[in-house]
């Protein structure tokens, strides 16, 4: 069975991020217009898309450490949580591979290179999730100069829609890699 953070992520997120897909196609108006608005849609996508991936991996990490320390005695189990959840980087910033990596590793894992391990098409992800959160600053913070998106202002709804296959590829493996883990760690199924 999966978490509960992937159950969310697969049912209500994609709903979400499905209804916004589908705005875009309904633009209308004159040629201009209609790439102006779908320009504009793109964009927000990105932002959007982020943010659901971002939440799925906080509550991913909170249910992990919440199992962690429910193995522990009152009042140690609070005091573990604290400690496992205080000063996230997911709290405060974009859930980038760098920040997953810090984070996830918080709870004893490696995470990136067990991800790696699991499965070898997660470098390829990873590599799409730092180019996802390039373009969600990009577009955020209106500065599009970062040397890596080679002087590119637009973003297309076939490259948000790769970005979204790669969050939900990755969003099923760092399920099944946590749960693995900590399936070892507490001698027990996490969830």
């Amino acid at each position: 069975m999966p978490s509960r953070a992937l159950r969310h992520w697969q049912t209500r997120s994609r709903k979400v991020l499905d209804e916004f897909e589908a705005a875009h196609a309904l633009v209308g108006g004159t040629p201009a217009a209609r790439r102006f608005a779908r320009q504009q849609i793109a964009q927000a996508y990105v932002v959007l898309l982020c943010s659901q991936f971002q939440k799925f991996c906080r509550d991913l990490h909170s249910e992990a450490a919440d199992r962690m320390s429910s193995s522990l005695d009152v009042p140690l189990d609070k005091i573990f949580f604290k400690a496992l959840t205080s000063g996230r980087k997911l709290d405060i910033g974009n859930a980038s591979p760098s920040n997953l990596g810090s984070d996830f590793g918080r709870l004893g894992v490696g995470f990136w290179d067990e991800m790696r391990l699991h499965n070898a098409r997660n470098a390829e992800r990873q590599r799409l999730l730092e180019e996802l959160n390039r373009w969600r600053n990009a577009v955020a913070h209106q500065d599009f100069s970062h040397p890596a998106l080679a002087g590119e202002h637009d973003v297309t709804l076939r490259y948000v829609r790769r970005w979204r296959r790669a969050c939900e590829g990755l969003a099923v493996e760092f399920d099944a890699v946590l749960q693995l883990y900590l399936r070892t760690l507490l001698k027990r199924r996490p969830w």
